[in-house]
Order: structure tokens, then C-alpha cells, then sequence
């Protein structure tokens, strides 16, 4: 029974790191993705289902409305999405399937102004992946 107790104690901080490690990995390639200017693959990161929800100046439920909404503020006449940069992020694993993420975002836009903020995200861990199934982002004044 020691040993197994021992063995447990050994392998959480492991699986946990791996699982952060993935959810980060996630992260940097919503980034990118935001980068390339390309929204389907940014969304990639974000849960593909009606139950998504996204809470920011409007409360956004579904991923084809989540990308809508994206769409519109960053790719309609008059907008550009500019340059992201995600930045201190803390992860925290909540159970072998789920994890709470805390982090700031940055936009660098072409007429030099900022938008800037701060995020909260729950993911899940599917048979695909982690994906977002929760995000809240508000817009620093």
C-alpha cells in the first residue's frame, strides 16, 4: 500500500506539468494562429460546440457565434486584428480532465494604440485535446 501511495505522489506533479504544458501549448498556437490573421484556426483552440460560452462587453453562447463575434470586431470594414501577445499566464490543473487558466493579452495595432486586458479560461480535456470551453476577457480602460 506504501508503495503505491508513493507512486501516486511521484506521478501527480508530473501529470499535472504535462497537462499544463499542453494547455500552454494550446495557447501559443491560438496566438500564432491570431498572428497569421487566420480566425478558424484561432478557434481551433475554442471547444466546437453550442455550449461555449464567452463573457467580454456581451455574452457570446456557441462557437459559430464566438467566431462571429470575432469576425466582426477584428475582421469587419474598418478593423484589423493587429499583433497578440498572451502574457502571464498561470495555469492551474483542476482535475485530470479540467484546468483554470489566468493571463493578460496584448494587442499591438498599426496606428500604435494597445488594447489590452485580462482573461480567465476553464478547458477541458478531450479524446482531441484541451480545448476552451469558458472564456472571459475584459478590456483594460
Amino acid at each position: 500500500m506504501r508503495i503505491i501511495v508513493l507512486l501516486l505522489a511521484l506521478i501527480t506533479p508530473f501529470t499535472a506539468a504535462a497537462q499544463e504544458s499542453s494547455i500552454q501549448q494550446v495557447l501559443q498556437q491560438q496566438q500564432a494562429d491570431w498572428n497569421h490573421h487566420d480566425l478558424e484556426a484561432f478557434m481551433s483552440g475554442y471547444w466546437n460546440s453550442p455550449k461555449l460560452t464567452f463573457f467580454g462587453t456581451k455574452q457570446t453562447s456557441g462557437w459559430q457565434a464566438t467566431l462571429a463575434r470575432y469576425r466582426q470586431t477584428y475582421q469587419g470594414e474598418g478593423h484589423e486584428m493587429g499583433t497578440l501577445k498572451f502574457s502571464d499566464l498561470n495555469i492551474e490543473t483542476l482535475a485530470p480532465d479540467a484546468a483554470f487558466v489566468r493571463g493578460a493579452w496584448k494587442l499591438a495595432m498599426a496606428d500604435g494604440k494597445t488594447p489590452h486586458g485580462l482573461f480567465t479560461l476553464v478547458f477541458r480535456r478531450f479524446p482531441g485535446g484541451w480545448k476552451i470551453v469558458h472564456d472571459h476577457t475584459s478590456l483594460e480602460p
